[in-house]
């Protein structure tokens, strides 16, 4: 759960970030972004995403991979992730994926160093696949 400090939650406050924030779009999520006194974060997720059982999984998800990376943002910002309906079956690792490569295009985020550690090389360690006796 986010803390109430870092939370948007009047109409107002996603309306002015939606309306006057740079935007950066994924296949998955939208997020907008506004520069702000403090970092807060909101989530819209319509019924086009699916029934309320999936919105709320869909914003469950949303919210854990955003708190998590509310301390490594760049600079203070007010966030409005809105999920698209391919959010509704996504992972959290692609939603997590989506969410990164939008803030690093809004420059939220620090640019991935090269050569440095990444996920899709991550070797599964005890996974033998010889004959069993």
């Amino acid at each position: 759960m986010l803390p109430a400090s870092a939370r948007l939650r009047r109409s107002e406050e996603f309306r002015t970030v939606m309306r006057g924030g740079a935007r950066a779009g994924r296949r998955r999520l939208v997020l907008h972004a506004l520069p702000a006194p403090d970092t807060k974060a909101g989530f819209v997720v319509s019924k086009a995403v699916g029934n309320s059982v999936v919105r709320h999984r869909v914003t469950r998800r949303l919210r854990h991979l955003v708190r998590a990376r509310l301390g490594t943002l760049t600079r203070d910002s007010a966030l409005v992730v809105r999920a698209l309906p391919a959010a509704a079956t996504a992972s959290s690792a692609e939603l997590g994926a989506d969410l990164d490569a939008a803030l690093r295009r809004l420059g939220l985020l620090p640019a991935r160093s090269a050569g440095g550690p990444d996920d899709s090389r991550r070797v599964d360690v005890g996974t033998d696949n010889g004959p069993s006796v």
